[in-house]
């Protein structure tokens, strides 16, 4: 959705007060009217007037990152837990440029994001001051919508219609560029918030054609993705499965997974794409729920670039615009599918001891995780076994980097914990992406946010060694020297306390069982760094 003209808009005003009020005012205003009440920013001169109406406009919580990666990762976490958009505040072309990684990521976990990009004023721009960029250019391929305001009396109505397009389902970024004389010029006027747009709903087509498939008896994967990974919507589709045979599963990565005791599970297709060849074998019909046809990470020589097999048939029942748990639920109904018991797993008890493995990490997790806590991933290879082993960890949501642009756990994790103030984030953070946004654990202090970090410190981008492999490398020294982040060592614990997080060390499972029991128990932020 690309738009770029001013469509009107319901206007309020407030007499003599609206002819004085400024573009900036029209806009805080108007967004907090739309249900936009919290904004991660970091601000430059252009968004100066925003800042200051912040000051005569109560209602708007605003959250400072020290880098725009930051900003803009943490309103994606945000919107992902709060079901509604965060806004962002980004300074002209540039800022907008160090925040897009995590706007992509955004962009494929279809998140509602506000994107509120400041630029030169509109008379300045055509002198080529130094920030002058193609900001609206930048901001399309991440974006969709965008606009650029082009005065004080459209920014409310500009801004209504952001909203209105962050929440159109599935969701999006809507990016809105801001001029600075837009934003200080008097004439503002207030926007009323303008309608959702109605999801649609599936065809009756599509559900008959989806059944007729399921009673073939032909082997067929339903791929879910989106809110079809939410808990009835889950369960639902374990009605189909029970019913037909059906096999389940998701995307490798997924914007927010609900799991643990009490819900029913759904694994997620490998990596790796000869495991996932070999666990998808023999599937002759590939049925789309919210998700795109599976594809391989990267492109290898010599292999499919599916995860499927190449003669299956791809069907879709639901397209991501779509109301996927309805459309679950009438094809579980079609199919005559009954509820799914759960087993009675008990709660796992027994901790591990000794050294650190993945296997072990998870075992500790599934006993430890706390209720209704937030787990954000972005353990990258080393936590290939975290997923399944959490599996009868108490109930909790599951938040993944979707795009593949590292460095978004610990954003994720800062803008989650904004949404959710009552439970417990824990994020299990690899270390050389966690470096990528190393500031996040500064607003975490400095909001005192409930996060407990786990970074698996193995001093090295240990995906990449077998990326070499995966694409016929044969590697020497200058190759292997640039995947190794251990010469110096980063000192986590003194990075962290160097932001104001508490920090500590664990080399074996005893001591990591130790901290992150401890940790989980405390108010604020705390950092283990797991040596492995």
């Amino acid at each position: 959705m690309q738009n770029n003209d001013s469509p009107p808009a319901a206007m309020h005003n407030t007499g003599d007060a609206a002819q004085t009020m400024n573009g900036a005012e029209s806009l805080v205003r108007t967004l907090l009217a739309c249900g936009v009440d919290t904004c991660f920013a970091n601000p430059g001169t252009s968004e100066m007037h925003f800042v200051a109406a912040l000051d005569r406009i109560p209602g708007m919580r605003c959250v400072l990152g020290l880098f725009e990666g930051v900003v803009t990762g943490a309103a994606d976490g945000y919107a992902r837990m709060a079901d509604k958009p965060a806004a962002t505040l980004l300074h002209c072309g540039p800022g907008l440029a160090n925040g897009l990684a995590n706007l992509h990521n955004a962009r494929r976990a279809q998140t509602p994001i506000v994107n509120l990009i400041g630029d030169q004023a509109t008379y300045h721009r055509p002198l080529d001051a130094p920030l002058t960029a193609d900001t609206e250019g930048w901001a399309r391929p991440v974006s969709i919508w965008t606009r650029t305001a082009q005065r004080a009396d459209q920014v409310g109505a500009d801004a209504a219609a952001a909203v209105q397009a962050a929440r159109t389902a599935p969701g999006g970024v809507a990016s809105l560029i801001l001029p600075s004389d837009v934003c200080w010029d008097a004439g503002g006027r207030v926007a009323q918030p303008l309608p959702d747009v109605p999801v649609p709903r599936v065809s009756p087509d599509a559900i008959e054609h989806a059944a007729r498939l399921l009673r073939s008896g032909q082997p067929t994967l339903l791929v879910l993705a989106g809110s079809a990974l939410r808990q009835q919507a889950l369960a639902d589709a374990h009605r189909i499965a029970a019913a037909t045979d059906a096999r389940l599963i998701t995307p490798m990565s997924n914007a927010r997974v609900s799991r643990g005791r009490g819900r029913l599970a759904v694994e997620r297709i490998p990596y790796v794409g000869d495991i996932a060849r070999s666990k998808l074998a023999g599937i002759r019909n590939v049925i789309l729920v919210g998700a795109p046809a599976p594809v391989t990470f990267f492109a290898y020589p010599g292999k499919s670039a599916r995860p499927y097999p190449e003669d299956a048939l791809i069907h879709v029942l639901a397209r991501p615009e779509e109301d996927l748990a309805d459309a679950l639920a009438r094809l579980a109904d079609a199919v005559g599918g009954r509820p799914v018991q759960l087993s009675d797993v008990p709660a796992p008890t027994e901790l591990p001891r000794g050294a650190v493995t993945s296997e072990a990490v998870a075992q500790s997790l599934a006993v430890l995780i706390p209720e209704q806590a937030v787990v954000v991933e972005e353990s990258v290879s080393f936590g290939r076994a975290f997923y399944p082993g959490t599996v009868h960890a108490a109930p909790h949501d599951w938040l993944q980097l979707t795009g593949g642009a590292i460095g978004e756990g610990l954003p994720l994790a800062v803008g989650a914990a904004v949404a959710c103030p009552d439970r417990r984030v824990v994020a299990l953070q690899a270390d050389g992406s966690g470096m990528y946004t190393l500031q996040s654990l500064w607003t975490m202090a400095r909001e005192q946010l409930d996060v407990t970090v786990v970074v698996l410190a193995n001093r090295k981008y240990a995906i990449l060694l077998g990326e070499l492999a995966g694409v016929g490398a044969n590697p020497g020294k200058t190759a292997l020297d640039m995947l190794d982040i251990g010469n110096p060592d980063l000192a986590w614990v003194k990075l962290a306390e160097g932001m104001g997080v508490e920090a500590a060390r664990a080399v074996d499972m005893e001591q990591f069982a130790e901290l992150f029991a401890a940790g989980n128990k405390r108010k604020g932020p705390f950092l283990i760094e797991l040596v492995i």
